[in-house]
């Protein structure tokens, strides 16, 4: 749907006949249209577009500054491939003939050929941008460079494994917190040399209480699995003990029978299965349940205060409206 937005834009665009401006005296009195302007922190090539003669051009006389004229344009510096040399010369000792030299500086990949920039930059491609490898490769060859899309693949495998130590410390970080909200969603895999997939997914685990007061930096992290089976939240979560919200998913239930996870529910996830009822065929106690999830939506909107006077307004506004025998305990 993005994508066919954005062709009627370009087609519209080029669909526009050029305008011609008209010329303007100056003793026109010019309406100024507001400009929105670029990002400050942007660097900027400043360019002064001098006369050609120091004298006026229709008298001859002289002309002293009043001013200028400015305007700004959004430029692109083409990305720049480069070849990094490192020269280690080699000494030896006169006295007792001892070769000396620097150390080989680290590489990201032994006897790779790529950077550590360069990684970085093939690894957010693809994973940031959704660049696949062969389009990369694509790209890089219009720049002068024969690289195969099995290098690029094969090398951002070595720099998953560079991130392993990073990624294992914030997965225990993330153990060491009192709160985790965790989702997953489905994900087909490849399986190789078969042309089929596999039914996977990718569980996300985030821990992030700012909005409570926290001065924690938030954490979040990803694993992807072969199937969507409770075993697998088991040994990510195992560990933790505290609060962990989620939605309904009958996997996690086996983690609550402990006691040292508490169950978080989700209001979104059971909104999702009221309206579904709700919308196929409404009752009156599905309708009286979408009116109070919509109140405590009221009550939390726009509530700016601190955590604690949050904390309160809840007490007494949000808890009364999912009481005992609110409708939407009674669907819970």
């Amino acid at each position: 749907m993005r994508l066919e937005l954005e062709d009627l834009e370009t087609d519209f665009a080029a669909s526009v006949p050029d305008l011609e401006l008209p010329i303007v005296a100056d003793t026109d009195k010019v309406r100024v249209l507001p400009v929105r302007k670029l990002n400050p922190n942007l660097p900027r090539n400043r360019i002064v577009r001098e006369l050609s003669c120091e004298c006026c051009p229709g008298c001859g006389g002289d002309m002293r500054a009043m001013g200028e004229d400015s305007e700004e344009m959004l430029d692109l510096v083409a990305q720049a491939w480069q070849v990094i040399e490192t020269v280690r010369p080699k000494y030896s000792c006169r006295t007792c003939d001892k070769i000396i030299q620097a150390p080989v500086p680290a590489k990201a990949i032994a006897r790779g050929k790529l950077s550590y920039a360069a990684l970085a930059h093939i690894m957010m491609a693809k994973w940031g941008y959704n660049l696949p490898f062969y389009r990369q490769a694509q790209m890089i060859a219009a720049k002068g460079i024969d690289i195969e899309r099995s290098t690029l693949a094969r090398s951002a495998g070595y720099a998953a494994a560079l991130l392993d130590p990073i990624y294992n410390r914030i997965r225990e970080i993330g153990r060491t917190r009192s709160k985790i909200h965790t989702d997953d969603t489905r994900l087909p895999i490849l399986a190789p040399s078969t042309g089929k997939t596999h039914k996977g997914a990718l569980w996300v685990y985030v821990a992030d209480d700012r909005n409570s007061g926290s001065k924690e930096p938030p954490i979040a992290c990803y694993r992807a699995t072969m199937g969507r089976a409770g075993e697998s939240v088991m040994s990510e979560l195992a560990g933790f003990a505290g609060t962990l919200q989620a939605d309904g998913f009958s996997g996690y239930n086996q983690l609550y029978k402990g006691g040292a996870i508490r169950e978080a529910a989700c209001l979104a996830h059971l909104r999702r299965k009221i309206f579904d009822v709700h919308d196929s065929q409404p009752t009156e106690l599905s309708t009286t349940a979408m009116a109070g999830i919509q109140a405590i939506y009221r009550i939390e909107e726009g509530d700016t205060r601190a955590p604690a006077r949050r904390a309160i307004g809840r007490t007494t506004k949000s808890d009364p409206t999912t009481g005992p025998g609110d409708a939407t305990t009674a669907y819970a």
